[in-house]
């Protein structure tokens, strides 16, 4: 074979792995491309206060609650049925979406998140297209579900409850758009530990003054450096809360969280629609 030859051969023989390794580098190239700019969009969008992993970007790596709310997941979703094939959710108060995508994750069939904030929608839908999940989100009041009839298996009431002027208002209106089961969390201060009572003697004061005696305390200007932090109750007064709202407690996983599944209606009628109406 001459040398002419021998080079035609070498060359035929290398030409579809050069080919190849140039197609590797264009799709890594690629690759890193999207990288960048989902990064980007992500800085864009910040500051976030959900940290969600998005295609290995961390959206809240510098968070002062840690990886949150993955670590809060972490002690509540043994809670929920690992299960929840075809189950809808109303999640209130989504934030970008981290407990829609969890549900998602389980199976979930119809998943609806609520918030008023719009660019935290605008980081859930993001989220939502790199997660390639299916989750329909709407920027809304939640005083605002009265208008709508449709109601839920599952709904989440997470981190919102102190945020509002009426809280109380909020807890009831979601009682009734609830199916299964209600996960209700809420900044939580104060100790625990009084039972309440059937009734209380107008003129004896000393209940009120026992550890743990159920309260709510109001802040009239920030808490944490958030204005809106308008309610922090004690662990009593949310359980009293939950069951005057029409809910039994099923589960208290840690300190903030209550799994709860609501009573049939007393006469037909939800505390909500006899408040509405002007009856006991």
């Amino acid at each position: 074979m001459t040398t002419d030859a021998m080079e035609t051969h070498v060359d035929t023989t290398t030409a579809p792995v050069d080919r190849e390794n140039s197609a590797i580098a264009a799709l890594q190239s690629a690759a890193s491309s999207d990288a960048a700019m989902l990064e980007q969009e992500i800085r864009r969008l910040g500051p976030w206060f959900q940290n969600l992993e998005l295609a290995g970007i961390s959206t809240a790596p510098e968070h002062f609650l840690g990886d949150y709310p993955r670590n809060k997941w972490s002690q509540i979703a043994s809670a929920l049925p690992m299960d929840l094939s075809g189950a809808s959710v109303l999640d209130v108060g989504c934030n970008a979406g981290f407990h829609s995508f969890e549900c998602k994750r389980r199976g979930a069939g119809r998943v609806v998140g609520v918030d008023a904030d719009p660019r935290y929608l605008a980081q859930a839908r993001l989220a939502a297209r790199v997660l390639q999940f299916e989750v329909e989100f709407r920027q809304s009041s939640v005083y605002c579900l009265a208008e709508d009839a449709e109601r839920f298996d599952y709904v989440f009431f997470l981190g919102l409850f102190y945020h509002l002027r009426y809280p109380l208002y909020a807890l009831d209106l979601l009682v009734r758009k609830t199916r299964r089961q209600l996960i209700f969390q809420a900044m939580v201060r104060g100790e625990a530990g009084a039972e309440p009572a059937p009734n209380y003697d107008f003129w004896d004061s000393t209940p009120f003054r026992q550890p743990g005696f159920p309260a709510m305390y109001f802040i009239e200007h920030a808490y944490a450096g958030d204005g809106t932090n308008w309610w922090i109750p004690n662990p009593g007064a949310v359980e009293g809360m939950l069951r005057s709202a029409g809910l039994r407690i099923d589960a208290h996983p840690e300190a903030e969280t209550w799994f709860c599944s609501p009573i049939a209606p007393h006469e037909g009628s939800y505390v909500w629609d006899r408040e509405m109406e002007g009856r006991p």
